[in-house]
């Protein structure tokens, strides 16, 4: 069979999948689970691949959510479809992950069926905790992605993108320890936590006048003390930190420390600050890769939005561009939503739940199994892929 033959295949199976892919993504999306705690997710996503003949490996790479099937012929050319499927408080899948699980779900389930016409190995990993705990970087510590020569993921959006604007990010959790007292017979013997976190955020908030316009700094207060009356005895807050890179981002955490440190002395407090394990890297786009999924998802009607007229400082930050890092990547945007309407906010949660948000996973595993088709048939795509990467690893 040739490659339009094989892509063809494989957008007929998600067709006749089409009903029971949908019913993954709309489970997922009812039920939706904070980082680390995607038990249902996992185990129907399971479930799922496991009715259809695969071996799944549970608990894949040392995270009980995660998992990992590979299948195809023995070969030394891999492809990895990635598979996110967390959620957001209080706002559910406000971020579409159950779109992006069902559209490597069914580009794994199409490329499967292809049985011996598959030219290479596909491996499937279920990568949880991408809103926050960096679950890809710690699979990717336990040899995710060894042996893997592209991965690929499409995340859901308003619009239609070649690939989405990333930047480095840091998160760090502050605790400030001060003295209870009450507030108004005894104020004098009161050290107010509440006071340190709060001037600690003043600072942040004049610090961010003089940062680089590619740099962000922002948090909230999550434990703010138990009675107006009380001085408060303890103060939590937690903080990212977002840079254009590594580097920059490396220079920028010593600034945002200080800010903890100076509303420590001045209100009379202690604080500690937890940086988190994992910081998310910048992502590298592998260009190569990257159009050729533009050409799929074009030939299935998808408009992209010019890359070079997003609107400066329209970026996010996710642990795909610690894959990147390591293996050439791509991630692009599938418009789930109208243009207006973007991630992070209840609405969009609901696109994710609509008719919408269905065409945008089954386009985007034929869109992603296409591309794997590309990657896998085509050695001069494999050979433009490998190139740029290394071009990438060496700046």
């Amino acid at each position: 069979m040739t490659l339009e033959q094989v892509k063809q295949q494989s957008c007929a199976t998600i067709d006749r999948l089409q009903g029971e892919l949908v019913r993954v993504s709309r489970e997922i999306h009812a039920q939706p689970e904070l980082a680390f705690q995607e038990f249902a997710a996992a185990k129907l996503l399971r479930e799922t691949l496991e009715e259809a003949g695969l071996a799944v490996t549970p608990g894949a790479y040392g995270l009980e959510t995660a998992f990992e099937c590979e299948f195809g012929p023995a070969s030394e050319t891999r492809v990895a479809l990635l598979a996110e499927y967390d959620a957001l408080p209080e706002i559910g899948h406000a971020c579409g992950h159950n779109l992006i699980a069902t559209a490597a779900l069914g580009a794994a389930l199409a490329l499967a069926d292809l049985g011996e016409q598959l030219p290479g190995r596909v491996r499937l990993v279920g990568t949880p905790a991408e809103e926050r705990g960096g679950g890809k970087e710690i699979m990717a510590r336990a040899g995710a992605f060894e042996g893997v020569g592209a991965a690929l993921m499409v995340h859901p959006s308003g619009i239609d993108l070649v690939t989405m604007p990333c930047i480095a990010i840091a998160e760090v959790e502050v605790e400030y320890q001060g003295q209870a007292a009450h507030a108004s017979a005894m104020p004098d013997r009161g050290r107010n936590a509440l006071d340190g976190l709060v001037l600690a955020y003043q600072a942040i908030a004049a610090l961010r006048q003089h940062i680089q316009s590619t740099e962000r700094i922002h948090g909230i207060i999550t434990d703010g003390g138990q009675a107006p009356n009380i001085v408060p005895e303890r103060a939590r807050g937690r903080f990212y930190v977002r840079a254009r890179n590594a580097q920059e981002l490396d220079a920028l955490k010593p600034r945002v420390a200080a800010c903890f440190e100076a509303g420590a002395q001045a209100s009379g407090t202690t604080v500690a600050a937890r940086w988190g394990d994992v910081d998310y890297l910048e992502l590298v786009t592998n260009w190569p890769l990257a159009e050729a999924y533009r050409a799929n998802a074009e030939q299935l009607g998808r408009d992209f939005f010019p890359y070079d007229k997003i609107p400066a400082g329209v970026q996010g930050s996710t642990d795909m561009g610690n894959v990147s890092h390591r293996v050439p990547s791509i991630h692009p945007m599938i418009a789930a939503a109208p243009p207006q309407c973007t991630i992070h906010n209840a609405e969009f949660a609901r696109w994710a739940g609509s008719e919408k948000g269905d065409r945008a996973a089954l386009d985007g595993a034929k869109a992603l199994a296409m591309t794997a088709l590309d990657f896998l048939l085509d050695s001069d795509l494999r050979e433009r892929t490998a190139a740029a990467f290394r071009d990438t690893q060496s700046d």
